[in-house]
């Protein structure tokens, strides 16, 4: 990829946590949307947790003419006291405000306050000014007197360092502004709307404001609780309350940038007007594949050796051990049939310790198979069954993939696994089921369903043949492209708008 250059890109995407550092789910969806229109110029903003060098586990591909790599967590500070007490101040104010209730009004007048300062300025050099510290000691006596101020200081200080990152990063030049997520990347989009006047808009594969409350509500990094014993009334503010205030106004000012704000299916875009989206601004975009591509695959299953796939990292979100308890109960009934697990185990080696574990515990170590990341177009053709026991999906495109092959599929219920494999009444071309769905986090349930589709090679055949037709008739790439590509050209044509 060529150095980064002050030139106008067509378009800037920006991703959080995601491309280029990660293989598959939305990294591997961006680094195929960009690919797909090769005649339009991208620079990527990649959110990071730190500045540590991150290794890049996609190559951008050609038309990617830049990357800016943005850390949530500021450096040393270069000299923090290069700032006036009174300017730290009145820019903490603000960023209470933006964090307290937020809105495109609260995040203009930051970027109007930290325009004058960006030169020179980095996010540390606030964070370790003195006034910053006095601001923080009276924040925690007004709100958080009974927690620890230690957890509560540096839980404050990382909060206040991305939003910081976001306001002061540089921003690419480019004529339309598309973020992959609310969070810090929808607050850069939304940024980027206000300086530029150039148009803003979202895709969310998943709901980000829904995936990281349950995140803070579990994290144990953000220090202690306020006790509150049997009271249900507790006017103190508990660290997660500030933590969630703060996603819950980010995301409200993303939706309230962008325009159109669109995520992969309808249900989505219900949950999105829930949380502050305009009803005339979202659209549903699904996913798509290159159908013709995996259609023309070799059939290279052996019927009475079926084999049992499962696609995806070895992480918890993915619940590979409900698969594997899955696959000991199949075992037990088709001792014939083989398991794999096909995905990177590197990612949490904890996890996927515990999981090989389990395997041994189980007695399965000659029926499964880790095979680590693999060529998903070398494998599709010798499978009979995709399965997957994810705790929360949006639209997976292993589903797609494995549905222009040909394979049937066993899923929870989760995001739009049950429209993909069951259809929806508006889809005609399809009509019949493409596998199985299955209650969440439940070994009996999917390896019932896995049994019962092993177990009659006619039917399998044909749930496969449902999932094909509905993919080539409703999720095929070129259309997905093509309405991505009439988005942009639409949005780059805006005329530049006045900030809000």
């Amino acid at each position: 990829m060529p150095p980064a250059t002050n030139e106008q890109a067509d378009i800037c995407i920006i991703v959080e946590g995601a491309f280029p550092y990660v293989v598959g789910g939305v990294a591997s969806w961006l680094a195929d949307l960009i690919a797909g229109l090769g005649d339009l110029r991208f620079h990527v903003v990649a959110i990071k947790a730190d500045a540590a060098p991150l290794p890049w586990r996609v190559q951008p591909p050609a038309n990617v003419t830049g990357l800016t790599e943005v850390a949530l967590w500021p450096g040393a500070s270069r000299n923090p006291h290069i700032l006036p007490d009174r300017t730290v101040n009145a820019l903490c104010d603000g960023i209470e405000s933006m964090i307290g209730g937020g809105g495109i009004e609260a995040l203009l007048g930051l970027v109007r306050y930290t325009r004058a300062l960006r030169a020179g300025i980095a996010p540390g050099d606030i964070l370790d000014h003195r006034a910053f510290f006095t601001k923080a000691q009276a924040l925690y006596r007004r709100t958080m007197p009974s927690a620890s101020f230690h957890h509560f200081f540096w839980a404050w200080r990382s909060l206040i360092g991305g939003l910081l990152s976001m306001l002061l990063a540089p921003l690419p030049r480019a004529r339309v502004y598309h973020t992959i997520s609310t969070g810090f990347a929808g607050l850069l989009a939304a940024r980027a709307r206000i300086e530029t006047g150039r148009p803003a808009f979202l895709t969310e594969h998943g709901i980000y404001l829904l995936e990281r409350q349950i995140e803070i509500m579990m994290a144990a990094w953000i220090g202690d609780r306020i006790e509150s014993g049997l009271t249900l009334d507790t006017p103190a503010d508990d660290l997660r309350d500030i933590w969630l205030r703060a996603f819950d106004s980010y995301a409200r000012t993303c939706y309230q940038a962008c325009d159109p704000i669109v995520a992969l299916y309808g249900a989505s875009n219900t949950i999105q007007q829930r949380l502050g989206a305009t009803a005339t601004r979202v659209r549903a975009i699904p996913n798509g594949v290159d159908h013709a591509r995996f259609a023309a695959l070799p059939d290279a299953r052996v019927p009475d050796r079926p084999v049992v796939a499962l696609i995806g990292r070895v992480v918890e979100i993915k619940d590979v051990k409900t698969y594997i308890r899955a696959c000991a109960m199949v075992h037990r009934a088709l001792p014939h049939a083989t398991f794999f697990i096909l995905g990177p185990t590197e990612e949490n080696p904890a996890y996927a310790a515990e999981c090989r574990t389990l395997v041994t515990a189980l007695g399965l170590d000659d029926a499964i198979t880790f095979t680590g990341r693999v060529d998903i177009l070398e494998w599709l053709p010798r499978i009979d069954l995709v399965v997957l026991t994810s705790l929360s999906e949006a639209q997976p495109l292993v589903i797609l993939e494995a549905g222009a092959a040909g394979i049937p599929i066993v899923a929870p219920d989760v995001g739009c696994c049950r429209e993909l494999i069951e259809g929806r009444p508006d889809q005609p071309a399809s009509p019949g089921a493409g596998g199985i769905v299955t209650a969440l986090a439940n070994p009996q349930a999917t390896g019932d369903a896995i049994v019962l589709i092993l177990s009659d090679y006619a039917l399998r055949r044909e749930m496969g043949r449902v999932l094909q037709r509905r993919g080539g008739a409703y999720y095929n790439r070129a259309e997905i492209l093509r309405q991505y590509r009439d988005l942009y050209l639409e949005r780059s044509a805006a005329p530049i708008r006045s900030p809000f």
